[in-house]
């Protein structure tokens, strides 16, 4: 019986060993898992915190390279104002000139025409006067009387020069229109074909006008008209925007014909659409 409990007592002492050695393996197995776990998690932390860090900094350089865009952006839409200001300031100025300039070339025109008809009247009263210590001719001796064609024909052409002075387009154009219809062969085509090309410029048949001019210049390009009617072809291409036009037709009106009295106004002209473009 002794021995009995003798033998209990050590196997109960034996699995009491054993128990408490299983249970501190189990627990610093479970120690060692925590600690792996702990491990794992601190370094998973870090590495977020790395990548947040990251990612804060990719931030805020873009924050600074949206400012920096916007800034450049704000500055370059204001020189870009700036600069439209400016140029619609020297639009308004060129154009401002080339009114004027347009102004005073009608000026001149109107007085050359004035010119032209004042002289015209005087060579005709000359041409019809006696001369100087010379006897009135009787009409025995009388030299050949004027056709009541050649009165007719000047009478129509200073209608028509009146009509224009007077601003009275339309009836010069119909005017000169008769006139060039009913006397082709006058020697005062030329003057007859600027009148109306001269009327349609101002009636603004632009196209019309530049027609008629050139055809003066081809079949009487000797004519005292020439240089006036290329001044006026000039005219009526800067009026439909044909600048480049203008100023070689103007460049050909300063070669040709140096000496005459539209060349200065050609030359200012030439200078103010050069000064544009």
């Amino acid at each position: 019986m002794k021995k009995l409990i003798l033998t209990s007592l050590f196997l109960t002492a034996q699995l009491f060993s054993y128990s408490s050695h299983a249970a501190l393996f189990d627990d610093t197995e479970a120690r060692k898992k925590i600690l792996e776990v702990e491990k794992n998690m601190q370094t998973q932390n870090q590495a977020t915190q790395a990548a947040l860090a990251e990612l804060k900094s990719k931030q805020q350089a873009l924050e600074q390279r949206v400012t920096a865009l916007e800034g450049i952006a704000k500055n370059g839409l204001i020189e870009m104002q700036t600069q439209v200001e400016s140029l619609k300031q020297e639009i308004s100025r060129l154009t401002g000139d080339l009114e004027l300039a347009r102004h005073n070339l009608d000026l001149a025109q109107q007085r050359q025409k004035d010119l032209y008809t004042d002289t015209d009247t005087r060579l005709r009263k000359l041409e019809t006067a006696p001369a100087a210590g010379q006897a009135p001719v009787t009409s025995e001796a009388a030299a050949p009387a004027v056709s009541d064609k050649e009165t007719e024909e000047q009478k129509l052409l200073q209608q028509a020069n009146s009509l224009s002075k007077e601003a009275k387009h339309k009836e010069a154009f119909a005017a000169y229109d008769k006139f060039l219809k009913d006397y082709p062969n006058s020697a005062s085509v030329a003057d007859a074909m600027y009148g109306l090309g001269y009327s349609q410029f101002a009636l603004k048949n632009y196209k019309s006008s530049i027609a008629t001019q050139q055809k003066l210049l081809d079949a009487h390009p000797d004519s005292a008209k020439a240089p006036d009617a290329m001044l006026n072809m000039a005219n009526s291409q800067i009026q439909l925007g044909q600048v480049t036009n203008a100023k070689k037709t103007l460049r050909e009106l300063v070669k040709k014909y140096p000496n005459s009295e539209a060349t200065p106004t050609a030359q200012k002209r030439l200078k103010s659409l050069e000064a544009i473009a």
